[in-house]
């Protein structure tokens, strides 16, 4: 791994992959959320837990949005370093530019990102 474009493609894959499980993590963890305080409101419980269930709804809620720009900054970083990799093959073709483009790091990037759906 001599070509230090291979570590920052690695690097840049492993926080959007990272970001895209942090991500899922909040949105799972705030449905689950809002059917406790379903539950717990359809029960009659305590006003003090219900209310103390919200706040942490609210605080699961207010996690999504922030998580997921700091995914779409990590994904146009990705892209970035990408689009850049592919300039440089295309205005040099030299041996070790097409060796990055088949190394396995350059082709889980290009996966990760493809696979990462930024949605509004």
């Amino acid at each position: 791994m001599a070509d230090p474009r291979i570590r920052q493609i690695k690097i840049k894959t492993g926080i959007v992959k990272r970001l895209v499980k942090e991500e899922f993590a909040y949105k799972t963890e705030a449905k689950q959320q809002e059917e406790k305080v379903q539950r717990l409101k359809a029960e009659a419980g305590d006003d003090y837990v219900i209310r103390k269930q919200m706040e942490v709804l609210q605080e699961s809620r207010m996690m999504i949005p922030d998580c997921h720009r700091r995914l779409a900054v990590a994904h146009a970083d990705l892209s970035q370093l990408l689009y850049v990799v592919c300039l440089q093959l295309f205005v040099s073709l030299q041996e070790t530019e097409e060796e990055l483009a088949d190394s396995e790091e350059y082709k889980e990037a290009r996966n990760v990102l493809d696979s990462a759906k930024l949605e509004g």
